[in-house]
C-alpha cells in the first residue's frame, strides 16, 4: 500500500507497515501505543482510534502523513549512495552483521556510539538495518545528538542487496 492509499478506515496494522514512523508520531502527539493504557489493536482502524481517544479521524490521518513526509527526508535511497563519501554504521544485531554487511561498514556498539557522537558533527553518516522499518528512530537519536549529516538506508541491507550489490545474501528474520 502506498501513503496516498491510506485513509481514516485503514487498519492500524496496515498503517504501521506502510508508514514505519507512524508508532512514533501517534506517541509523540497523542501519546497512544506507548503502553497497555493507551495500546492499540492492529485490526483497528484509524478512525476507531481517533474517536475513542477524542479526536478527529482527519487531524490524526493528516498527522501521520505530515510525519511520513518530514521521515521520508530522513532516508536515502540505496542507488544514491556512494560508500566512500559516507561512515556506514549497522544498527542490527551483532549475529546478522556478522553474517552479512555491507561492505566497510561497522557494527554499531555501545562505545562506538558514544565515539561517534563525540566526533565531528559534519561527518556524514549512514545508518542501516535490516529492511528500513527500524532506523528512522536510530537517525532521530544522531540527530537529536546534534550528528545533522545523519541518513538512515531506504529499505536496509535488504534493498542495498535487490538494487546495488547481490552478491550480498537476503535473509528474513522469524520477529519481522
Amino acid at each position: 500500500m502506498q501513503a496516498s492509499q491510506i485513509t481514516v478506515e485503514t487498519p492500524l496494522g496496515t498503517i504501521m507497515e506502510t508508514l514505519p514512523g507512524a508508532k512514533r508520531a501517534l506517541f509523540a502527539r497523542y501519546h497512544l501505543g506507548g503502553c497497555s493504557s493507551c495500546a492499540f489493536s492492529n485490526a483497528e482502524s484509524l478512525a476507531q482510534l481517533a474517536r475513542r481517544s477524542e479526536v478527529e479521524p482527519a487531524e490524526m490521518l493528516a498527522h501521520l502523513l505530515d510525519s511520513h513526509a518530514h521521515d521520508l527526508q530522513m532516508l536515502v535511497e540505496p542507488k544514491k549512495i556512494r560508500l566512500e563519501e559516507w561512515r556506514v554504521l549497522d544498527v542490527r544485531t551483532r549475529e546478522e552483521h556478522e553474517a552479512v554487511a555491507i561492505a566497510g561498514s561497522e557494527f554499531m556498539t555501545q562505545e562506538l556510539q558514544q565515539q561517534v557522537f563525540g566526533g565531528d558533527p559534519e561527518t556524514k553518516i549512514l545508518l542501516y538495518d535490516h529492511q528500513g522499518k527500524h532506523v528512522l528512530d536510530q537517525v532521530a537519536w544522531f540527530r537529536g545528538h546534534g550528528l545533522k549529516q545523519t541518513l538512515g538506508l531506504r529499505g536496509g541491507i535488504d534493498a542495498w542487496s535487490m538494487e546495488v550489490d547481490s552478491s550480498l545474501q537476503r535473509y528474513r528474520l522469524e520477529m519481522d
